[in-house]
């Protein structure tokens, strides 16, 4: 039966307010792994895999899984981190690249090397849309997994909205490009954007129309995943309410929500979804 695997980012963790101490990283482990997250993910560059790599015992002791969120400042810098995702026993690597090639054409060799660098090193391997980054925007994507077929991504469609300033209700234009992004996704990410907010509260009532357009991306991603797959498939989707500034925060600079709360809020939305799918 396919599976649906819930996980936690550890930068999500962060609390970055002024005079407020960070939880030990043991603590934030333990948290997630008794809320019931089956994973939790690294975001590394390549400076920080010894500070990664020492996180090895943790995910044994609370028997979570890892993902990893690799950010490749060259294109020869996968490896390391690829190696790092191997020695932890990551379940994939989603790339959200440094390398910023100005035209598809030089786009394509960039995630070509990177895609054999993965398959060597026997990781499955995405790519994410992500401003000032390899996959820079919509359309730069769109054109690129069109030149690279085989080409998989994990689908953070926050950064897609708030680069082509989208509205609701969505063109048709819009739908189309996003239905393609959906139907090349292999991982989702849980965040809600607006046209002019990259991250925002899920229960104001002024953003209820842009949580359920995600959540109507989620299931029809869901959706398109499931037909494609085998029965033994499991699809990851990832909690990932980054802290200021991409959380809001009043002039205190104290957010306007809690995060912690929210991703579990996500995490109950997916798996509805999910088991409604199941039962279709």
């Amino acid at each position: 039966m396919q599976k649906l695997e819930i996980y936690q980012s550890l930068w999500a963790m962060e609390l970055r307010q002024p005079g407020v101490p960070e939880s030990p990283v043991e603590e934030l482990f333990r948290r997630v792994a008794e809320a019931g997250f089956h994973g939790m993910c690294l975001d590394p560059a390549v400076h920080e895999i010894d500070h990664c790599l020492g996180l090895e015992p943790l995910f044994r002791e609370y028997r979570l899984k890892c993902m990893v969120n690799a950010f490749p400042a060259t294109v020869d810098e996968l490896r390391p981190l690829l190696k790092l995702a191997a020695d932890l026993q990551a379940t994939l690597v989603n790339v959200i690249g440094q390398v910023m090639p100005l035209t598809v054409a030089e786009g394509v060799p960039v995630v070509r090397r990177w895609m054999a660098d993965a398959e060597s090193a026997g990781l499955p391997l995405l790519f994410e849309t992500h401003r000032d980054c390899t996959l820079n925007d919509l359309h730069y994507t769109l054109q690129l997994i069109e030149e690279v077929p085989e080409m998989r991504l994990c689908a953070d469609l926050s950064h897609y909205v708030i680069d082509r300033e989208m509205r609701l209700p969505l063109s048709d234009r819009d739908r189309g490009h996003m239905h393609r992004i959906l139907e090349r996704s292999d991982c989702f990410q849980g965040r809600v954007a607006n046209r002019e907010q990259i991250q925002i509260q899920i229960d104001f009532p002024q953003h209820s129309d842009w949580v359920m357009q995600f959540r109507e991306w989620w299931r029809e991603g869901f959706s398109m995943w499931r037909r494609r797959n085998p029965e033994d498939a499991t699809l990851p989707f990832l909690c990932e309410l980054g802290p200021p500034p991409y959380a809001m925060t009043d002039a205190r600079q104290k957010e306007l929500s809690d995060r912690w709360e929210e991703a579990l809020k996500i995490r109950e939305w997916v798996q509805e979804i999910w088991s409604e799918l199941d039962s279709e």
